[in-house]
């Protein structure tokens, strides 16, 4: 019932959903798809911060079943300017009412992760009420960033994990501690591709997560990333935020083959997102960064020619393991 709405509001994620081997394909859609929820409240720009706030508490009750209250979304919906984000909205009850009919561990798994994932929208929300084009807020120190990285998307490793041993590899011997820490930072690092990638278009809506004191240390203030003049000077430091990124993806590599060799699909949906965030870095790489009409995106030929590689590769573990280690070292584009 809630397949064609989830294929709408999850672009290119919905590739690694299908990936998926059916055991854990409903769990992890359904998390999805209430976080895509809750960020549509939270980024509901007509609305007030103290409207989105409300808005995310009483969501926030009925996940957590402390509530039966019924919601209405409507007013929030009503100004959605994208039809599937509007549907999720208007139909929130029927992805709630899919929560409470999952299995009693599958739902603790999905209210863990959403807990998280809210707070971090509640945080965020709080932290720039007072941004806006005309007033740019910036996290302050490295510290910050990380604790927004993990809110946001390291739980989601640590969830991911969590869901796939319980229905895919219960039994097999793991590092399971091991597992769950590189799953934190495979998250991370997905996280910090799309902060890279979105910063001129986040800095003029008055959010900047490259923090103040970092950028004080070359000279900076987050209101000179709004002239690209001063690229050059900035640069260095984008660098080294675009190392971490890539160092936490190739620890999502690791943790992608730490997982059992028989669970293909599995691998697969892992290494889809590794690849699309190693080609985005290399694009930002070699691209001007503080120009927000430019759009770093992956091209549906580099994407289908991945697809095909790696499920083409796979029966050889040698040459599947060598699949992103030319775009790690070479920034992607080999």
């Amino acid at each position: 019932m809630l397949t064609g709405l989830l294929r709408g509001v999850s672009r290119s994620f919905y590739l690694s959903l299908r990936l998926l081997p059916a055991a854990v394909r409903p769990p992890v859609s359904l998390a999805y798809l209430l976080a895509r929820t809750s960020d549509t409240i939270a980024d509901a720009g007509h609305a007030s911060v103290e409207e989105r706030l409300a808005a995310l508490a009483a969501f926030r009750r009925r996940i957590m079943g402390v509530s039966r209250e019924s919601l209405d979304f409507q007013s929030l919906a009503a100004s959605q300017r994208h039809l599937w984000e509007r549907q999720l909205l208007l139909r929130v009850e029927e992805s709630l009412s899919a929560l409470e009919s999952s299995e009693p561990a599958d739902c603790q798994y999905i209210r863990q992760v959403l807990e998280i994932i809210m707070s971090g929208q509640e945080l965020d929300l709080r932290r720039f009420a007072e941004a806006g084009p005309g007033r740019i807020v910036a996290l302050q120190t490295d510290d910050e960033l990380d604790d927004y990285t993990y809110r946001v998307a390291g739980c989601v490793g640590e969830f991911w994990t969590r869901i796939c041993r319980k229905h895919l590899f219960p039994d097999k011997q793991c590092d399971e501690t091991q597992l769950l820490e590189d799953g934190v930072c495979f998250g991370k690092g997905l996280q910090m591709v799309n902060i890279l990638r979105d910063l001129p278009r986040d800095l003029r809506q008055g959010r900047c997560y490259i923090p103040a004191r970092r950028l004080a240390e070359v000279g900076l203030q987050p209101v000179d990333l709004l002239d690209s003049a001063n690229e050059t000077r900035f640069r260095p430091l984008y660098r080294q935020y675009l190392a971490q990124a890539r160092n936490d993806l190739q620890i999502g590599w690791r943790y992608t083959n730490a997982l059992p060799w028989k669970l293909a699909r599995l691998r697969w949906a892992c290494a889809l997102p590794i690849f699309l965030g190693i080609k985005t870095l290399a694009k930002l790489e070699k691209n001007p960064i503080l120009l927000p009409e430019l759009r770093m995106k992956v091209s549906r030929a580099e994407l289908c020619g991945f697809i095909l590689r790696m499920v083409i590769w796979y029966p050889w573990p040698k040459a599947w393991r060598e699949i992103p280690r030319r775009w790690l070292e070479s920034g992607g584009e080999k």
